[in-house]
């Protein structure tokens, strides 16, 4: 396999790391912190309510899937070194900067929805920088869904 889809498959469990990793914090939103041993709950107190650990949790788990899968497809598709690179940085930057949208949201009363208070809630700093790379890679990321797309039916062309 392609170090550069090898370098994918390493950032995409990187990824899904941070989306397992809220799976504790839902559980611990859920019951109020973590069960030591059956019916002994040691309480915790963690900001964000269990719907936006949910959230982070699901979405970085599809996140670091989604590295995964593009990884995999990429090497099965062989574009070529520029366009494999170019697709490699657009799709972990999109998944880097979900993860930080999700974490953001959780942390901000506005949910990383926009830069300034919308009807969620107040901005705040956890909101910016979760809003400002997600809103850049939001479209980034079409981009390379595009360019994926392209190349499949310009190789279907080419096998008739």
């Amino acid at each position: 396999m392609d170090r550069l889809y090898l370098s994918m498959i390493g950032h995409g469990a990187i990824i899904l790391f941070f989306g397992l990793l809220a799976g504790w914090g839902l559980v611990a939103s859920l019951i109020g912190g973590f069960e030591i041993f059956p019916g002994y709950i040691l309480e915790i107190s963690l900001p964000g309510d269990s719907s936006a650990w949910s959230r982070t949790h699901t979405g970085g788990i599809l996140n670091g899937l989604m590295v995964l899968v593009f990884a995999l497809v990429l090497n099965t598709m062989k574009p070529g070194k520029k366009v494999g690179f170019q697709i490699c940085w657009m799709v972990t930057g999109a998944g880097y900067a979900n993860t930080i949208f999700y974490w953001g949201g959780m942390l901000s009363a506005n949910r990383a929805l926009s830069i300034g208070d919308n009807r969620h809630g107040e901005a705040s700093i956890a909101g910016i920088l979760g809003y400002i790379p997600a809103l850049i890679f939001a479209a980034i990321i079409m981009i390379a869904v595009a360019i994926l797309g392209k190349i499949a039916f310009n190789a279907i062309d080419k096998s008739e």
